[in-house]
């Protein structure tokens, strides 16, 4: 070896976020002059170093050199004793390494941060907290949550047992609060919130003032009661002055009605009847009637003669893409179709060109994409005499999707035509 190493005390003790000082002393061993440089080795070495980093010594001489210690305020840093070694290292006899070890001994500090979260909860009767700590010092930490001073309306569910929190480290710990009583009606009531959270470490206690707060909520609002109050007063205003109002005049018009009916029936039929008696006054009225009137059989129309009754078709047509479609219905021998209604139907979204005829009457042209639903009614019907055709046309240029969202293979519409189906007078 060519140096000798020692340190001016066997254990240092540091503080986090102090600086401290100790002196190592090196001589030169050999016959040559040496030249050392300072490595620090171990867990110490990140905050620590060797004033200066470089030394000169004549053979046979020695000195001190300083190893100053700074370790952070920090978790990381945690207390207890850390060994703590000065490799020397020669720059001519490189071989020749020499260590020096001691112990550091660093020294507790307690740090917490509590916080309530949420501080505030809105809330018919109870709610959930919790309250976070970190442990910012260097020591394990045993958390206890206190309620110092409870109202005797609220109660506190809090943790049974103390938690244990690591340097570095962060604990939630949950908090029920309830209250008594149940807020049926009127405002919203704050409940004020106190807690101690007390943090137990080797050499120190803290305890965190923890303040909150829970808003009780009525179980019905105001303006359910004033809406509850208004209904109530409708129904007294009918109970009392509409209903009343409302059954008099009933019974007056009754009476009214009544009173109507009984002089009709005292004048009896004879009063209206011709001097000349009842037979002969009612055959000359029917002869009267006779000559200036019309018979049913000589109304004009083809709906005034003949039966008539509700009819209704559908028609379906099938197209594949770019061709074209045409499905009719046609009208029954000895009659007519009087349409008042149709029906479009385009349920799987096709694009394309749909065009109804009425016999050799073309009704509408209306292009598939703009609708999936379409109805039509006339109040004066059209009518399709016997033998013409009510006629679909499908020009179909793409098929849609239907709501199974796999596209169609063709196109598909559908036409419903309503009205009356009129038989015609036969010829006898």
């Amino acid at each position: 070896m060519t140096a000798t190493t020692e340190f001016g005390l066997p254990t240092v003790v540091v503080t986090p976020g102090q600086e401290t000082r100790t002196t190592m002393t090196v001589r030169n061993d050999s016959d040559i002059v040496e030249a050392y440089r300072f490595e620090v080795v171990g867990e110490c070495a990140p905050w620590t170093e060797v004033e200066p980093e470089r030394l000169s010594l004549y053979p046979g001489t020695s000195e001190q050199v300083d190893v100053v210690l700074r370790p952070p305020r920090s978790p990381s840093v945690r207390a207890g004793e850390v060994p703590l070694g000065v490799r020397v290292l020669p720059t001519e006899r490189p071989d020749s390494v020499a260590v020096s070890e001691t112990t550091v001994l660093v020294e507790p500090f307690a740090e917490q941060r509590a916080e309530l979260v949420p501080q505030r909860r809105r809330a018919w009767r109870g709610a959930r907290y919790h309250v976070d700590l970190h442990n910012d010092g260097n020591t394990p930490v045993a958390v206890t949550l206190t309620a110092p001073e409870t109202d005797d309306q609220l109660s506190y569910r809090l943790a049974e047992h103390p938690v244990t929190v690591v340097p570095g480290d962060r604990v939630e710990l949950d908090l029920r609060v309830r209250v008594a009583t149940v807020l049926w009606f009127g405002k919203a009531v704050p409940w004020p919130l106190r807690l101690d959270a007390s943090a137990v470490a080797v050499q120190d206690a803290t305890r965190h003032e923890l303040e909150g707060e829970l808003v009780q909520l009525p179980v019905f609002p105001r303006w359910l009661l004033a809406l509850l109050a208004a209904l109530f007063a409708l129904v007294l205003m009918w109970l009392l002055l509409v209903r009343p109002v409302v059954e008099s005049a009933a019974r007056e018009a009754a009476d009214d009605r009544a009173e109507e009916i009984a002089q009709a029936g005292a004048g009896g039929p004879s009063s209206t009847a011709p001097e000349g008696g009842g037979a002969e006054g009612g055959e000359q009225q029917e002869q009267q009637g006779g000559a200036s009137g019309q018979g049913p059989d000589q109304g004009s129309g083809p709906g005034s003669s003949g039966q008539a009754q509700q009819s209704s078709s559908t028609i379906e047509v099938r197209t594949d893409s770019g061709e074209q479609g045409v499905e009719a219905y046609t009208v029954p021998a000895g009659a007519v179709f009087r349409i008042t209604d149709i029906v479009l139907a385009n349920h799987q979204g096709d694009e394309g060109v749909l065009t109804i005829d009425f016999g050799d009457r073309t009704v509408t042209t209306i292009a598939l994409e703009t609708f999936r639903n379409q109805d039509y009614h006339w109040v004066t019907p059209i009518d399709v005499p016997a033998g013409a055709t009510v006629s679909a046309t499908v020009d179909c240029a793409r098929p849609g999707t239907p709501i199974s969202g796999d596209q169609a293979p063709n196109c598909f519409q559908v036409l419903n035509v309503s009205g009356e189906l009129v038989e015609l007078p036969s010829d006898n």
